[in-house]
């Protein structure tokens, strides 16, 4: 497996990333479809055996039990200082309100960091914009978790290109710990973000991680029939 640099960092990634939402337990979450910690730990295991060293998952997968669970098998499959670990922080948990406010942030890397088993993650994402909170007190926060060395960098996610402009430009002025990537929906099917996110990113050398790179599935397998007449019809 090949790695490349992560933007401007210090982090060398495989160029697949193994994405964590499917792992967790069932009963902790909002979908039927993830695995148990049994059933996720060998997927973990090929994972590292085929190179990738690069694991993504976030605190509210299954209400934080994937970050358990990848903790864990991490834990006994790799070494830390060989491994690249993200995790996210915006959506609810059970013991955490949504948004980006400093409380949540700062409660959700020590929850984050417990559930894992780490002592610091190398990048921590904001999983979407807040409109609540102002961008201030948000970058600040995340600031303050980098020096803290809780996390070594910090990335977004899924927001619109004027919005990470503004967030860049913050940082800069404030000479805060800056966004070293983006996490963005991308695919051969939504290409959207060609037109403007990922001319920003090249510009401010901001590293992009595209989500749903296989739109769901369905880039992998045929279409139905159905699907097919639709797609003539557009």
């Amino acid at each position: 497996m090949k790695t490349i640099q992560l933007g401007t960092t210090d982090l060398h990634i495989s160029r697949l990333c193994l994405g964590c939402m499917t792992f967790g337990e069932p009963e902790r979450g909002n979908h039927a479809w993830t695995l148990p910690e049994e059933s996720s730990r060998p997927l973990i295991r090929q994972a590292l055996d085929a190179g990738i060293n690069f694991f993504d998952t976030a605190n509210s997968y299954s209400d934080g039990s994937s970050e358990e669970i990848v903790g864990r098998a991490l834990k006994d499959f790799a070494r830390r200082e060989e491994i690249v670990v993200a995790t996210k922080v915006y959506f609810p948990m059970s013991n955490l309100s949504q948004g980006l406010s400093r409380k949540n942030i700062l409660q959700s890397i020590d929850d984050s960091l417990q559930r894992l088993g780490m002592e610091y993650v190398d990048l921590l994402q904001i999983h979407r914009w807040d409109y609540d909170t102002p961008l201030e007190e948000t970058l600040e926060a995340l600031h303050d978790v980098v020096k803290s060395g809780k996390a070594r960098y910090i990335g977004a996610s899924s927001m619109h290109a004027s919005q990470f402009a503004q967030a860049l430009e913050m940082q800069d002025r404030q000479n805060w710990s800056r966004f070293v990537s983006m996490q963005d929906q991308y695919n051969l099917i939504q290409r959207e973000e060609e037109n403007e996110m990922h001319p920003l990113c090249l510009a401010e050398n901001v590293a992009v991680l595209p989500w749903s790179p296989l739109a769901r599935g369905k880039l992998t397998r045929p279409w139905g029939k159905r699907q097919r007449v639709q797609s003539l019809m557009r």
